[in-house]
């Protein structure tokens, strides 16, 4: 699994109203900063401190065209962050009647 600081930064992504309604939208394909911005009501600053973050995160993916940045969400990225959610949640082994470390102690 990868480092905690790495795996942390998909939960800090998914934290956020602002940035789930910007996944929201980037549901229906790509799009340009100015088109995110405006729903939003978001300063070009503010929407560029959420977008550096989703990217961050691998779930959103970035491209150049001109002065303009396009964002779209990324199918690796989300698979990643289901992955690492499975893996999180669902316990190594079932075990039946306690916790292994308490049965290893001795009685006082």
């Amino acid at each position: 699994m990868e480092s905690y600081q790495e795996s942390a930064k998909v939960f800090k992504a998914l934290c956020d109203p602002k940035r789930l309604a910007i996944l929201e939208q980037l549901r229906s394909g790509e799009k340009c900063a100015c088109v995110l911005q405006e729903p939003m009501d978001l300063t070009q600053s503010g929407l560029s401190y959420h977008m550096k973050i989703l990217c961050d995160s691998g779930l959103v993916d970035s491209r150049q065209e001109g002065k303009w940045t396009h964002y779209r969400l990324s199918g690796e990225g989300r698979d990643k962050a289901v992955e690492l959610l499975l893996t999180l949640t669902t316990p190594e082994t079932e075990q039946k009647g306690g916790c292994l470390s308490c049965d290893k102690k001795t009685p006082s």
